[in-house]
This record gives structure tokens, sequence and C-alpha cells, in this order.
């Protein structure tokens, strides 16, 4: 007999689901998304520098950059400041991040668009520990809905 304590838990790993992003940072957010192609990254930048937590900024801004270089910057920025965004949230480094949750997209396409460009520079084991971490946060990986 021990005195460990036992979970019964029937639906599986705990899942975290962040705070909601600023209303006004989505929406201008939104608005540099519509904006022409030669302008989207320069607004969705500015978005970013007045909302420097915002995750879904980060990655969109990954989305847009100039080369993979950049690309991977973005996404890694976006990443680890959603790890600390989660752990806020009480994550201890397991469970689920699902992306049905609105509010967790930002941080798993910043961590998706980690993957895909650690791989176009050669990262392979990188490439791998992050498509690998993206399917322990959601076995559902990767959503029909998702666009890279």
């Amino acid at each position: 007999m021990t005195d460990i304590p036992i979970s019964m838990n029937p639906s599986g790993p705990p899942e975290t689901v962040l705070d909601p992003e600023p209303t006004e940072a989505l929406t201008l957010l939104a608005s540099a998304l519509a904006a022409a192609p030669s302008d989207r990254r320069d607004r969705i930048s500015e978005v970013v520098a007045r909302w420097p937590l915002f995750l879904e900024g980060w990655a969109r801004l990954g989305q847009e950059a100039r080369d993979t270089v950049e690309a991977y910057a973005c996404f890694r920025v976006g990443y680890h400041r959603g790890l600390d965004r989660l752990r806020r949230s009480g994550w201890r480094g397991s469970g689920y991040v699902r992306w049905d949750h609105p509010d967790n997209r930002g941080f798993l396409l910043a961590l998706a668009g980690l993957a895909r460009t650690a791989a176009q520079l050669g990262e392979q084991e990188e490439a791998q520990r992050c498509e690998q971490f993206l399917r322990q946060l959601d076995p559902q990986w990767p959503p029909e809905q998702f666009d890279s």
C-alpha cells in the first residue's frame, strides 16, 4: 500500500487553455492580415511591437517573413513566449494544449512554424522534437482547418 494519491480523471491528461489575447490586438491583426500583401508584414509587425506577448501575432509575422531565418526567429519567439504563458496558466510540462480552443492557436501556429523552418534550415532534430511536441499537445494535430 502507498500513500501516493491515485488520480481517477476519466478524461485523461489535464488540458490547458491560454488566456484570451487582447481584443484590440486581435482586431488589428485581422486588419493587418487583410492588408495588401506588400503591406501585410509591416502591419503585423506594428501589432507585435505594440503587444509583444501576442502569440498569434508572432506566428503570423513568421508566416509573412522575408526569409527562412527571419521566420525561424519569429516562430521561436512565439514558441518561447507561449511556453511562459502556458506555465502561468497552470501547465506543468505535460497535458493537452488543443487547437480546438482558439486561445491556444497562436502558440500551436508558432510551434508548427518552428518545426517547419527548423527543417528548412537543416535542423532535423529540432524539427522532429517540435513535431512530436505538437502531437503530444494535441493528438489530432494537424487540424483540418490548419492553414500554415
